[in-house]
């Protein structure tokens, strides 16, 4: 990795691409520190004091790496176009007009696009206002344009955030709005060491020694699985027959069909979470009632029913992510109108079965090793007593977009090398 940093900075088509990308985190990470216009120093304590009981709201910030304790104009992160996006993914297979759109191919992804700022920034405006006004209850400070002034400024923030992430898609490394998630994960965690340190620093070692040596191990070998998982896949071998086109022999070689580990990627984690955490958030208006007082007893977060219940959602999501955008039948059918075939294995039904067989196996160990991953610090919490700083999803989130970084920086000097030695 090192090394490839270091022949990338050498290349000053590349060394600019890195710098922008570079500047435009900064300026990102600098716009987090820009207050909101409208929050008063009360309706700040509120939301500090409450922002443990919303669970949903923990769950954004290990997600998105959103700062939503100091509320400046960068709170809601990139986290409105991340629901838009998910939105408009869902839509695309439920409405055939977007589906259309999506297969016709830059230009109905373009439109797609647009439709997906669109529906960001009203999204941003309307989940501001609402979280606004729920951790706002009880403060006395605030009036009707106090709330409509922080919607405004906060759903602005994210489609900065939003423009900021396309621009370094467009002109720097690796995936914008990965990149932004990616500095936010890493800044909580860095804030999270940082404190430790002043702890250790100032004497105050009771507990807090021990605690962050386990962690930063369990933060290594987290790290470790996740790369582990993240390069692993299945080839399925596919051999073509020779055949003559005119006076040519075309074909005759063989392939393979690369099947990821773990193909769904976190989406099962955010899909799982969003469901488990909107009934806490909605019972958190209605504290005092009995449902609520019962949820909050046995299907609390750090409850044996959560897990549960949060480890079968993910299995549900993985299979179904699987099966609308994996299609053995469509496979086997491209394999066969291209004279391919797997060794051993006849064409047609035998193939799509085989396929469907290996599918449902990989996507068995990915649907287990989702579920480990999300249940991993409420375990180590319950059993050892040890407190992660963050969460095995965000983990996988920053440790993932890290490598598809480092995988487009060396992709970029492999076509720098193909184009020099064209020339």
């Amino acid at each position: 990795m090192l090394e490839t940093l270091k022949n990338a900075w050498k290349v000053a088509e590349i060394r600019k691409k890195l710098l922008y990308t570079l500047f435009m985190l900064l300026v990102f990470r600098l716009l987090c520190f820009i207050p909101t216009p409208g929050v008063t120093d009360s309706l700040l304590e509120n939301i500090r004091s409450v922002i443990d009981t919303y669970s949903l709201l923990g769950f954004m910030q290990s997600m998105t790496g959103a700062d939503l304790a100091s509320y400046n104009i960068m709170a809601m992160g990139i986290t409105p176009y991340i629901n838009s996006s998910i939105i408009m993914q869902l839509l695309c297979v439920a409405i055939p007009k977007l589906e259309e759109l999506q297969k016709q191919g830059d230009e109905g992804r373009k439109k797609i696009a647009q439709i997906t700022r669109y529906v960001t920034v009203g999204l941003g405006f309307v989940q501001a206002v609402a979280m606004t006004v729920a951790m706002g209850r009880g403060v006395d400070d605030m009036s009707f344009m106090n709330y409509l002034t922080i919607g405004f400024c906060l759903a602005a923030g994210t489609a900065l955030a939003m423009w900021i992430g396309e621009r370094i898609t467009e002109n720097g490394i690796g995936n914008g709005i990965s990149l932004l998630i990616f500095a936010g994960i890493i800044s909580n965690m860095a804030s999270y060491l940082l404190v430790s340190g002043e702890g250790l620093i100032s004497g105050n070692v009771g507990g807090t020694l021990p605690s962050l040596i386990a962690s930063v191990l369990i933060f290594v070998v987290l790290i470790i699985g996740i790369v582990f998982v993240d390069l692993g896949e299945r080839r399925i071998p596919i051999q073509y027959s020779k055949r003559m086109v005119g006076r040519k022999m075309y074909g005759g070689q063989s392939t393979h069909i690369p099947l990821k580990m773990n193909a769904s990627g976190v989406l099962p984690l955010i899909f799982a979470s969003a469901i488990m955490q909107f009934p806490s958030t909605i019972f958190a208006f209605f504290p005092n009632s009995s449902i609520a007082i019962w949820w909050g007893d046995h299907v609390s977060t750090m409850t044996w029913g959560y897990q549960l219940i949060f480890a079968l959602l993910i299995f549900g999501f993985t299979f179904f992510y699987s099966s609308i955008t994996f299609n053995p039948v469509e496979i086997s059918k491209n394999i066969q109108n291209n004279g391919g075939m797997i060794p051993g294995i006849r064409q047609g039904k035998p193939t799509s079965d085989f396929i469907k067989k290996i599918t449902t196996r990989i996507t068995t160990f990915g649907a287990i090793y989702l579920a480990i991953l999300a249940v991993i610090p409420t375990v180590i919490y319950a059993i050892a007593g040890v407190y992660l700083p963050f969460a095995a999803s965000s983990l996988m989130i920053a440790v993932s977009v890290a490598m598809e970084s480092m995988r487009e920086l060396e992709s970029q000097m492999l076509m720098r090398h193909y184009k020099g030695f064209l020339k």
